[in-house]
């Protein structure tokens, strides 16, 4: 068990509102929510935020489309956003969002006037490639046959005057921090592909637009003809949140992030830009940085034009919010891309969730509940059962250290798996001596496997506890079986 005194700071992106959270989004939640649960069990002082990014060009102009004002645009889709918490069972701690002028802006102005204060923000005019779905200015090596290798459009040619961050000043610092792990990047490919970038020598970076251009934005604390950069605001929510503008006791505390959980396509911003802010700030630098892929829809890449967006709260709907976690969390690699499907989502379910947990349990409740075994001590009979639990709790734990949820996972289904064939080999259905010892033996291993199913399944843990009729945080179970329902129906 960790200290009490010991911090777990943990962020996901914020969710940019230019249109409703799809499935991607859902999946960086429930990691975080992982990492969240998981640290609270090892006794650590957790405190996770996710959030939404509401300024911005493509916010104004997706208002625009919907005869909406952009407050009114942000306010709907904020809430949709945080109604997440709910539907997929999140722990968050807090939801930040940057519309939020008594708790967000205050921050934003005070990182504005440091960055200038230690001379790393200057005026200049600037022509230069400007990619919209991005939303920020880009350079030819960015591009791919002169396209946006994310967004697949051409950039315009911008001309105005803006505020720079003078990034370049920082190159070398920021490749020595990720270089030696100071600021680890998981998975080894994304810190490999930020060095590359950072080879090639980072360019300053605009931090501003005219307010002509953007007006639905902070403005420039001391020029209110620029609107601050929407990637400069949406950054520093990860200090707004815990109260950096007035270096709050809960800024002191939990400030740096232990982890940021994102998706590949904003890396650089995390990776390159974030680590320059807070270099010139003098602030500590994030502890991790893990960068989970895409999700793919047949292995098709999501789009409103292809009709295959994954609406998370449909999903949750049809199959339930532990389904839904499960296959996220075990079908989709964790730092790399994976592909939905209806079938591969409903063949998860059958085999590993209705055939695999839920039989096991029943399989084995069935038979207690006859037996009556109502003080049975969880203890083992058998070494070659606890031996079992010993080495899946080791390659369980090792996994989540590494934030490979999916191997997490497969390492508990070994462990169904190993009970399912000795059910089959001891056959504890059948009247013999050793009927209750296997029977003890077997409840005691699936008490375990609730344990670790705790930071996956949360609801479903807790359903197998009240049916063993025992408590996690017991030191000693002594079994009160009171079988319920099938935890997974199967699908027909």
């Amino acid at each position: 068990m960790a200290s009490k005194e010991e911090k777990f700071y943990i962020t996901t992106s914020i969710v940019y509102t230019n249109a409703p959270p799809h499935i991607g989004f859902a999946l960086e939640s429930i990691q975080a929510d992982v990492l969240a649960r998981y640290n609270r069990l090892l006794g650590k002082d957790v405190f996770f935020l996710t959030g939404t990014d509401e300024h911005g060009i493509k916010v104004a102009q997706a208002a625009k489309n919907e005869n909406k004002t952009p407050k009114e645009f942000v306010d709907e889709i904020s809430e949709r956003v945080e109604s997440l918490k709910k539907i997929l069972n999140l722990s968050n701690d807090d939801f930040i969002r940057t519309t939020d002028q008594k708790k967000h802006w205050p921050s934003v102005r005070k990182v504005w006037l440091k960055l200038k204060e230690n001379g790393d923000i200057y005026k200049k005019k600037y022509q230069g490639l400007y990619c919209s779905g991005c939303e920020a200015f880009v350079t030819k090596k960015d591009l791919i046959n002169g396209e946006c290798f994310l967004h697949g459009e051409e950039p315009e040619i911008v001309e105005e005057e803006n505020y720079f961050f003078k990034l370049s000043k920082y190159t070398k610092e920021i490749k020595r921090v990720i270089e030696r792990n100071e600021l680890k990047i998981l998975p080894e490919a994304r810190k490999n592909e930020i060095l590359n970038l950072a080879g090639k020598g980072l360019e300053d970076v605009s931090f501003s637009r005219p307010r002509k251009s953007l007006e639905w934005g902070i403005p420039v604390p001391d020029d209110e003809n620029q609107t601050i950069y929407v990637w400069a605001d949406a950054l520093t929510n990860y200090i707004s949140a815990i109260g950096y503008e007035k270096e709050s006791p809960e800024f002191k505390k939990y400030w740096p992030a232990d982890v940021h959980i994102i998706g590949k396509d904003i890396l650089r911003f995390h990776a390159a830009i974030w680590p320059g802010m807070l270099l010139s700030l003098k602030l500590p630098l994030p502890k991790v940085i893990f960068v989970h892929g895409f999700i793919t829809v047949a292995g098709q890449k999501m789009s409103k034009s292809l009709g295959n967006v994954i609406d998370p709260f449909k999903l949750v709907e049809k199959y339930g919010t532990e389904p839904v976690r499960y296959f996220l969390l075990r079908e989709i690699p964790a730092a790399e891309d994976g592909d939905f499907t209806y079938e591969k989502f409903e063949a998860r379910y059958n085999a590993d969730l209705a055939s695999g947990l839920g039989n096991l349990v029943a399989r084995v409740l069935t038979v207690a509940e006859k037996i009556k075994p109502q003080l049975i001590e969880g203890r083992f009979q058998n070494p070659e059962l606890a031996e079992e639990i010993n080495n899946v709790r080791k390659k369980y734990e090792k996994f989540l250290d590494e934030f490979k949820f999916n191997e997490a996972l497969t390492s508990i289904w070994e462990l169904i798996s190993f009970c399912d064939k000795y059910i089959d080999k001891k056959r504890p259905w059948e009247e013999t001596e050793n009927q209750t010892a296997i029977i003890a033996d077997l409840l005691y291993v699936i008490g375990n496997i609730a344990k670790m199913l705790q930071p996956f399944l949360p609801e479903t843990s807790e359903k197998i506890f009240d049916q063993l009729g025992i408590k996690a945080t017991e030191q000693k179970w002594h079994f009160e079986i009171k079988k319920g329902e099938s935890l997974f129906p199967r699908l027909n």
